[in-house]
């Protein structure tokens, strides 16, 4: 016999590596997705700060430009009032004054006259008009090494020269506390997003896990198996509940299977065997021709019978299973009548009145042939089960529109279904005490329940005081029609 490989996945070690461990956390969605929510903040960041930077050293130019402004505007007025002589003793009176303010007056040829402002480069004093340049202090105020600063230059009469300029070391200073804060506020935002993305990451990869973990013990044949859920609402939740429902379905399908596989070997058993014993006796009489007729007509009919319980059971799990059967728009009502007709001379010769009430337009969205025998197996039911009529008895088959939807009943006088066996009985092979002795197999009701669960409609056993009265509710119009 060839041998066949078998592949089996096995579980996650206990003792995983912490590299391993790391890199699965770096193969996370939650951490990737943090990581780029991460860059999308820090470049958001870099241009929040980088325009609040740009926008803080304009306003101190601003404010720069403006004091010099202030400071020209005043010495104008000194020149006006006794010319360059009174400009020059006001120049040397200012610069005298601690502060940012500069001021120097040169002549033509570029000689110092008066001013705290030691070197400047030549050729700004050929450029009237605003410049930022680098200059010395004077002598007497020379504190060592270059500085910057904003100055405006103007040409006097005689070709004198007169600069006007403030210090920009407070601005340089304000630009290096600003950058010195950007640089920590983004490390701490990268910080704080790779710490959260960890966590985030290292939460959702321990749920996954989990979810891993029982899906490893549903595949090992633990049906019973639900994934955890952990109550907060969250995308993983409702995974977990939609999977749960699904394992739920499947756990149901796979009961029934084994319930039928059960049934079947218990119920089955003694037909087949009855099967066997007629013809076993058929070999061995020596009979007469019409005996042995006889015998192989009984052998036909015990293997009709097991052919109807198979179909019913084929039937049964089609439709369990969710087998989209053809659905067209039909008129309920004369389906009705139809079938009430077939079982109208069956019902009289067990001595019962089959009333039928199905007016016309109850059209109805779905399988006109599985409607049908589902109606056809409760009137057959009815008519098994039920005594001869009582005054005012009988099988009353009605169908009417109740809002959206369509109800059909069917009632009897018979013995009825205790309150207890109502849930069990739509289970299949499943006969009451009662019923034993009456032909059958205990597949009408489940093959009725699986025809109303199709159409998503619902089915209700209730009493008929006395007797049994089944209601069928089916939607007009079903939401996912399919062909």
């Amino acid at each position: 016999m060839r041998a066949y490989p078998v592949t089996v996945t096995p579980p996650p070690s206990a003792s995983e590596s912490p590299l391993s461990k790391l890199q699965k956390l770096f193969r996370t969605t939650a951490f990737k997705l943090s990581i780029a929510y991460l860059a999308v903040f820090s470049a958001c960041a870099v241009v929040a700060l980088g325009t609040i930077a740009w926008s803080a050293r304009r306003v101190l130019d601003d404010q720069i430009v403006s004091t010099i402004d202030a400071e020209i505007n005043g010495l104008a007025e000194q020149y006006n009032a006794g010319g360059l002589r009174r400009l020059i003793a006001a120049v040397e009176r200012r610069a005298r004054e601690p502060g940012a303010s500069l001021y120097l007056v040169t002549t033509a040829g570029g000689e110092h006259v008066v001013g705290n402002v030691g070197d400047v480069p030549a050729a700004l004093l050929a450029l009237p008009g605003l410049a930022e340049t680098v200059y010395g202090r004077s002598r007497e105020t020379d504190d060592g090494g270059d500085r910057r600063a904003i100055a405006r230059i103007f040409t006097l009469p005689g070709g004198f020269r007169l600069l006007v300029g403030r210090d920009v070391e407070e601005r340089d200073r304000l630009r290096g506390v600003i950058g010195r804060t950007f640089g920590a506020s983004l490390a701490l935002v990268v910080l704080l997003g790779v710490v959260g993305g960890w966590v985030v990451a290292g939460r959702v990869l321990k749920r996954v896990d989990a979810m891993t973990g029982t899906a490893r013990t549903i595949m090992a044949g633990d049906l019973d198996g639900r994934l955890p859920v952990a109550g907060n609402g969250d995308e993983l939740d409702r995974l977990a509940e939609s999977l749960n429902l699904m394992l739920e379905r499947i756990g149901e399908l796979m009961r029934g299977l084994r319930e039928v596989s059960d049934n079947i070997a218990h119920d089955l058993k003694t037909p087949l065997t009855r099967l066997r014993n007629r013809a076993d006796a058929a070999l061995r009489a020596d009979g007469a021709p019409d005996a042995l007729r006889g015998a192989l007509e009984g052998v036909i009919d015990d293997s009709d019978g097991l052919i109807r319980v198979f179909n019913a059971l084929l039937m049964i799990a089609r439709l369990e299973a969710g087998a989209r059967e053809s659905r067209a728009p039909f008129d309920l009502g004369p389906a009705v009548r139809g079938v009430g007709e077939l079982y109208e001379a069956l019902a009289e010769a067990r001595g019962l009145h089959l009333a039928v009430s199905a007016p016309d337009g109850l059209v109805l969205d779905g399988n006109r042939e599985l409607i049908g025998q589902a109606l056809a197996n409760l009137i057959d039911n009815a008519i098994k089960y039920a005594p001869a009529e009582p005054p005012g008895g009988g099988i009353a088959v009605a169908a009417a529109r109740a809002g959206s939807n369509i109800v059909l009943t069917v009632a009897d006088h018979g013995p009825g279904i205790p309150e207890a066996e109502r849930g069990r009985v739509l289970d299949r092979f499943v006969r009451l005490e009662e019923a034993r002795s009456r032909p059958g197999f205990g597949l009408g009701l489940s093959l009725v329940s699986a025809v109303v669960r199709l159409h998503q409609g619902s089915l209700t056993l209730e009493d008929n005081a006395p007797g049994l009265r089944v209601v069928i509710g089916l939607p007009a119009d079903l939401p996912d029609r399919g062909t």
